[in-house]
């Protein structure tokens, strides 16, 4: 099984979940982050000054699936919640050992 991780932008999430549906993945959790990456920032500047937002809002999806759906999840996301600008995300691939239910089942 793999973990994908994708970090993408807030306003592309309804976007994302739907292309996931469409691909016949259902299962994941979805957590409000911040960050910075190559992006690093977005600097305003106003009749007084400037300053810069170096931590930006983020929406981080967790998707565990098996091995041979990994692709089929990423294109998706890919697909989903580029829009082509630089902060469009990242996409992380984990291996992940083993996943149980909480109540044994």
């Amino acid at each position: 099984m793999k973990m994908i991780v994708a970090i993408i932008r807030p306003e592309r999430l309804q976007s994302v979940k739907a292309a996931l549906t469409e691909a016949g993945i259902s299962g994941m959790t979805i957590v409000p982050v911040r960050g910075r990456g190559s992006q690093a920032g977005i600097r305003f500047t106003t009749r007084v000054g400037s300053f810069c937002v170096d931590e930006i809002e983020k929406t981080m999806l967790e998707i565990v699936v098996e091995d041979d759906r990994k692709q089929d999840a990423i294109d998706a996301v890919r697909r989903s919640a580029a829009t082509g600008s630089i902060g469009d995300g990242r996409i992380f691939v984990i291996p992940v050992e083993e996943s149980l239910k909480v109540g044994g089942e």
